[in-house]
Order: C-alpha cells, then structure tokens, then sequence
C-alpha cells in the first residue's frame, strides 16, 4: 500500500496529464477512479461470502457504486425524512454514482498538493482521521483514514481540483469578473462560494445533496429502511428488529470508538481498508467514522422540489448540511434519518466528506 502511495504521488506531481498507458501497474490499480462494481444491493449473506474471498488487496480509494437500480427507469421517488423527521418531502432521484468509502487522507493530500500548483487554493490542510498532524504527508497509519479538520469550502473547490486533474467538468462555478460563470478554485474566496451552482449535468466529482446521500443510506433490496436505524443494520425494508445487524458491527460510533478508523472497517478489527461491514449496496461508514458534508443549505423543514428534478436544498441560508454522525460524543446520532448542519467555515477532527458523480443519462 505505501508503494502504491508512492507511485501515485510521484505520478500526479510529474504530470497531471498522464494517460493510463503512461502508468506503472501499481499507480494505476490506484488510480482506477472509474472502478464500478454492480450497483445491485445484496443480502448480508451474499456480502458476507464475497467478503471471505475478498480481502481488498486491491483497495482504490474511489470506488463508485451507480444508484438508483431501477433498471429502464431514469429515476426513483422516494420520502425523504420518513420515520427520522417531522417533516417529510418527495424527492427524485436521478442516476448518480457514490463513492464507496469517505475521502481518505492520501487521496485528499495528493491531490491538493498538485491542485495548489495549478492555482488552486484551500483555508485548511486537513490531516489523516482524527488523530494524525496536519498538513503532514500520510503515512501508514494516517493514509487510509478518512481527511478530517478541512471546512466545507475545501471539500467543493477540491472536487473540482479532482475532476480537473482526471479529465472531467468540474461541477461548481462562480460569477467570474467577465460576468461569466467560472470554474470555484479557491477556498479562501467564501463570499463567492457562498453564491456557487452546481452544475448537475457536469461530469466531475462533487458533493452529494442531502437527497442523494439519504437515499444511498436507507436504499435496501426490496425499497427503503426507515430513518431511525444505522445503515447497514437491515437488507430489506420490513427486517425485524431482533434480526437487525447490531450497530457496533456496521458503524464506528462513541460506543466502540474514541477516534476515526481507517474507512471501511467498522465491525473489526482490521486496519485493511474495505474488510468491514457495508451497508446492501456495498457503501462503507455512512453511518459512523466522520460526518459527512453534503452540498445543501441547512433547511429547518424540508421544502418541495421540483418534479424530476435534482433537489440541493434552500438556495441559501447560513449552514450546510452534514450527514451520517460519526465516532464523537458530539454527534453521537448516526441513523439515517439524523441531521446535522454547521457554518461551512467551520472545520472539526470528526468532519469528512465523501464523493459522487453524475451518471450519464
């Protein structure tokens, strides 16, 4: 694993502009940001065999799962809300891809030390889980926990330094000084970031919107879980509540943990990234681990969106959502259904964020 760290720094510092057939095997077996695994949910004993012969010697830190699968539909209703809150709302939800596991720290690191040489800028360094120094460069230890004490300004304008370096639109603009809108490239620049779109039909990588984010986390083989359970606790949606997985063996919370593990571990006792207990569709530490940034402004009750259309939330407002709880006592509520919201300025050892992208429709 650190020779793979290796190669994919030596790589991406070298050239952004690579292609696949200049990689060495290592760096590109890391780099394989296109990775996509069959995006149908499975029973816990389908994952619990493919995980016996699946020890992840091959871990990428992007590894996206496509939602929804509803094969020949291009989108799935859905309550968000439902049995978590007061106020439930429809939402529509159109092809999206999510990333398996929280954004590591060697992947937040490499990236933003090429993205600064191209002009990019960022408030904070951010640093490996909740206990590593940050701004160090990742170690063993520090690489594959998930990029905590960066603000949510960092996690948008380092999205679109991702899909910049690999080739893709970035998905956040701002007004440029030509009145034109332009690509977000520094997170310094809050009062501009604070009046960013998001671009939905770009292909790059961005945030999720609260939407997205809940519908990956209840999302079950037969419809959805309510909203008062940790992800990864049931495989279908009526699953009894004395045959639910326990929630220490789905999630790192405060009961079982003092600090953020390395992602995709919860309910062992392994440090391998991926060797854990996911949730139907293969997602890791949606519930648990860090809070997770989602795009939205922070809405007290849930608004009505547009039918058909990508709902992000009130088109301002003072917070941004954040989702998923983690292993803090100061968000100790990590069920689907539980919401937090923070000033995007704001940065903690228990805040992370994770990855999607839209799918071609």
């Amino acid at each position: 694993m650190v020779d793979k760290m290796k190669k994919m720094k030596n790589l991406l510092t070298a050239s952004v502009l690579l292609t696949a057939a200049q990689m060495q095997p290592g760096a590109q077996a890391f780099l394989n940001m296109a990775d996509m695994r069959s995006p149908e949910p499975r029973t816990k004993a389908e994952v619990s065999v493919e995980r016996n012969f699946e020890l992840n010697a091959d871990f990428s830190p992007i590894d996206m799962i496509e939602l929804p699968n509803v094969p020949g539909v291009t989108f799935e209703e859905y309550t968000i809300g439902e049995g978590s809150q007061s106020y439930t709302a429809k939402r529509w939800i159109r092809p999206f891809r999510m990333n398996r596991y929280e954004t590591t720290y060697g992947l937040w690191y490499y990236t933003k030390s090429v993205a600064e040489q191209i002009g990019y800028k960022f408030l904070k360094k951010g640093r490996g889980g909740s206990d590593g120094k940050t701004g160090a460069e990742p170690t063993p230890e520090t690489e594959n926990k998930p990029v905590t004490f960066i603000s949510w300004y960092d996690a948008v304008v380092w999205c679109n330094a991702l899909s910049e370096l690999h080739g893709l639109e970035p998905c956040y603009k701002i007004d440029g000084e030509n009145g034109e809108m332009e690509t977000a490239r520094d997170a310094t620049d809050s009062a501009r970031l604070d009046l960013a779109e998001c671009d939905f039909s770009a292909d790059g990588y961005r945030l999720p919107t609260e939407a997205e984010w809940e519908y990956a986390a209840r999302k079950v083989i037969d419809g959805f879980t309510g909203g008062d359970i940790l992800s990864g606790q049931a495989y279908t949606a009526d699953t009894p509540a004395e045959e639910r997985i326990g929630e220490d063996t789905v999630a790192w919370t405060m009961t079982n943990a003092s600090c953020a593990h390395v992602v995709g571990t919860a309910g062992t006792s392994s440090s391998v990234p991926g060797t854990g207990n996911p949730n139907s569709y293969g997602i890791f530490d949606l519930s648990g681990n860090v809070l997770e940034f989602c795009w939205d402004w922070f809405e007290q009750n849930y608004s009505e969106s547009e039918p058909f259309a990508p709902a992000s939330g009130a088109p301002y407002g003072i917070d941004r959502v954040c989702r998923g709880g983690s292993f803090s006592g100061l968000t100790l509520f990590s069920a689907v259904g539980d919401r937090y919201h923070y000033d995007p300025n704001e940065f903690f050892d228990f805040i992370g964020f994770r990855v999607v992208r839209s799918a071609a429709q």
